[in-house]
């Protein structure tokens, strides 16, 4: 019998979204001008403030409030009546010097041999992280959250420009259910749902009636114009579609809901399928495992399908505080394996193929570099890795590098794991 599965996405300007880019830019000039920076920063963001906490072992000085200002401005909040505005909000920073009883495991002092930093380097904490990937879409995602994120970055690439639609302000939310069949593929789109911040424009009847005009003849086919055509396939004329289904959204962003750090994680990740060990990513150094790790299972399980050992794959790792080495490594493929392998002896093989220690996570993955602001809107996986060129100006200091964009979703290791399966 068929089945259905929902995703949901929510834009750069959601509050939340908003926390999570600030934490994240402040973690990228940290690391653009200390590399070896450990930081945890968290953000809240309300009407007309801004407040950074968390602990920082580094050797520079950032300008925070100018930071989280240029982050509030990019995404769009520039406006007196938003009741959340980049020049004009307040910005509290109560940042202070990381736990050294925390920081004593991680940051143990070694040689320069990499086996030597590899086995002093400990896990930020303890915890397991999942990594997931499907053959579902080009880019390993599940369909549903890769739909959903793409419908806010079109309408968000439609409110930059400003020549379609005029009226919409940075907060959103979609949402798309697939109906499947028994064999787990995906038939047809069932229900859309998007809710879209507006400015107040016309008499509410009308104003909505033009807003899910919009979004049903502007913003989606532009979505579908992008897909390849099985996917295209999928929008048939019986969509359900849910446009601001609770009526007009004026007040919104910060000003409209409190905005946290690490509250979207099923969002950054695979939007429910899979699992998640609860732990967040924004705002956090890479020795933290919470993201690091995170972000190697991914690595693991995209080159796992990619190279053909199965066709969908959840990796689990967990870690002790303190310690490198992980407690242990779980594959569930689910039954998709292609390999004449139980899903245990699968997990040995991954073990001795893909170092798992967080040293060795951080430079395989060219984790200690400001690559994170990029991440904190539309997800951390299924993205393109890239190499950019990125300025970064604090104090009266200015720092170019190039960088390489989610080296995790790289599917470099296909011929090692084909080598290490015998395919």
């Amino acid at each position: 019998m068929a089945y259905l599965f929902t995703s949901e996405s929510v834009s750069e300007g959601h509050p939340d979204k908003v926390a999570d880019q600030i934490s994240d830019a402040l973690i990228d000039h940290f690391l653009a001008f200390d590399p070896t920076s450990k930081v945890a920063c968290e953000t809240l963001v309300t009407t007309g403030l801004v407040v950074l906490a968390g602990e920082v072992n580094t050797s520079t000085y950032l300008d925070v409030q100018t930071i989280a200002r240029d982050v509030i401005k990019k995404i769009g909040y520039t406006k007196a009546e938003y009741m959340f505005e980049a020049d004009s909000c307040g910005i509290i920073s109560a940042i202070h010097e990381q736990s050294k009883d925390i920081n004593q495991g991680v940051d143990r002092k070694s040689s320069d041999d990499f086996e030597a930093k590899a086995n002093a380097q400990g896990a930020g904490d303890q915890g397991m992280m999942f990594g997931y990937a499907t053959k579902e879409t080009e880019n390993y995602m599940p369909l549903a959250l890769d739909l959903s994120h793409k419908i806010l970055q079109e309408l968000a690439d439609v409110r930059r420009e400003n020549t379609d639609i005029k009226y919409l302000r940075p907060d959103s939310k979609s949402q798309v259910t697939i109906e499947y069949s028994d064999d787990n593929q995906p038939q047809r789109i069932d229900t859309i749902v998007v809710s879209t911040q507006h400015d107040d424009f016309d008499a509410d009847e009308a104003m909505l009636a033009k807003i899910k005009s919009d979004i049903i003849n502007i913003v989606i086919p532009r979505v579908k114009a992008k897909l390849k055509p099985e996917l295209q396939a999928l929008f048939t004329d019986d969509i359900l579609y849910h446009i601001n289904p609770t009526g007009k959204f004026v007040i919104g962003g910060p000003h409209g809901d409190t905005g946290l750090t690490g509250r979207k994680i099923i969002v950054d990740t695979y939007g429910g399928k899979g699992a998640h060990g609860g732990g967040a990513f924004s705002g956090k150094d890479p020795s933290k495992v919470d993201r690091s790790a995170a972000y190697a299972t991914r690595h693991i399980a995209k080159n796992l399908v990619a190279a053909g050992v199965c066709d969908e794959v959840l990796v689990q790792v967990s870690y002790a505080i303190g310690v490198a080495q992980p407690c242990g490594i779980f594959i569930d493929t689910n039954g998709t394996a292609k390999v004449s392998l139980s899903d245990g002896e699968i997990a040995k093989i991954v073990e001795k193929t893909f170092d798992m220690r967080p040293y060795a996570i951080e430079q395989r993955l060219k984790l200690r570099t400001p690559i994170y602001s990029e991440t904190a809107a539309y997800g951390h996986m299924g993205r393109e890795s890239k190499i950019v060129k990125k300025t970064f100006a604090n104090a009266g200091q200015t720092a170019e590098i190039e960088v390489e964009l989610f080296t995790w979703e790289k599917l470099d290791y296909v011929d090692k794991v084909k080598a290490a399966f015998g395919i």
